[in-house]
């Protein structure tokens, strides 16, 4: 049976670091505020001039180079975000050309902070179809372009920066001891839209906008998803929560990630935390730790992770996958 396996993993953040304090020369806010609330100490942010696409190709080229692999071994790029460089073309061709990457395909995909978990999903299943056989999925964003600076509630939760991973097609018997990805899950639901959007958009009014969240819609309804797709996915791949070893959600909000292993069962010391450091880097942020969690020795070959993500749409989903 086909598999799709992890071969290399990388990330980039931009040079910028902020620090909650810097929030307090401008807004009615205090740095205890921001971390009891969010658990975000700090986060980077890009600088002038510096796109999405830039921060992707550094992150694709960590991981290229962890997988011991170049661009011409690739047959694909996914590039997950919702802050692309440009209208159109896909920031993923950007990727593609400034990679030197001569063949294969290259598109992005759009489902907000779930967009790495959605590109984990497709890319699965064209290496499974034999489609492809070796994938760069990248997460990247800039959500510093779409924040209202005068709303506290959100403005100090997001920063930016890129992930990546290099997926490869590999052999297994069909199990859940097989290496590669085991399971995937998602879902979305458009009723509740209005809850976490931007306010602007080419054809609805030509803006850019800014990110508007109600944030106790949002806390209520991830922890009640991210428990519910991390549980059917395992089901999905015959394991239970006491076989995982690790889990790397995304990176949104302390009290979300808390919340939702206490309602799976699972102790924090198994999930990978960077919000700390990174604040909510949208797509980016599962590559991202997953990037960490390998250069902190938190990653074994042979374990079993499972990451989860919800975002805008509201859009949602969960992989487990055998490192």
């Amino acid at each position: 049976m086909r598999r799709t396996l992890i071969r290399g993993v990388g990330h980039y953040l931009p040079e910028r670091v902020v620090e909650n304090d810097w929030f307090t020369t401008f807004l009615d806010t205090t740095d205890d505020w921001i971390r009891t609330r969010s658990g975000i100490e700090r986060r980077h942010f890009a600088a002038e001039g510096q796109a999405t696409s830039d921060l992707a190709v550094r992150a694709a080229r960590a991981a290229l180079e962890d997988a011991a692999l170049t661009p011409d071994d690739v047959d694909a790029i996914i590039v997950a975000t919702s802050t692309p460089d440009l209208t159109f073309p896909a920031t993923a061709t950007i990727v593609q050309e400034r990679l030197g990457m001569t063949r294969g395909f290259a598109f992005d995909v759009q489902a907000v902070c779930a967009g790495f978990v959605y590109a984990l999903a497709n890319a699965n299943a064209m290496i499974v179809s034999g489609q492809a056989e070796r994938v760069v999925v990248i997460g990247a964003e800039t959500f510093s372009r779409i924040m209202n600076w005068e709303d506290r509630a959100t403005c100090v939760l997001f920063g930016d920066g890129a992930g990546a991973v290099v997926l490869e097609s590999g052999e297994g018997a069909g199990n859940s001891d097989d290496r590669g990805i085991l399971a995937t899950d998602l879902h979305s639901d458009g009723r509740y839209r209005e809850i976490l959007q931007v306010s602007g958009g080419v054809s609805a009014s030509q803006t850019t906008g800014h990110l508007m969240m109600a944030g106790k819609e949002v806390f209520r309804h991830a922890v009640e998803k991210l428990a519910q797709t991390t549980t059917d996915v395992l089901n999905k791949a015959g394991v239970t929560t006491g076989d995982v070893d690790r889990v790397i959600p995304h990176q949104a909000n302390i009290r979300i990630i808390t919340k939702t292993a206490q309602k799976l069962g699972l102790p924090m010391d198994k999930v990978v935390v960077t919000v700390a450091d990174h604040g909510n880097t949208s797509a980016a942020s599962i590559p991202l730790a997953m990037s960490v969690a390998k250069a902190r020795g938190e990653l074994r070959e042979g374990e079993l992770v499972v990451t989860e993500a919800i975002g805008g749409g509201l859009a949602w989903g969960a992989v487990v996958l055998r490192w």
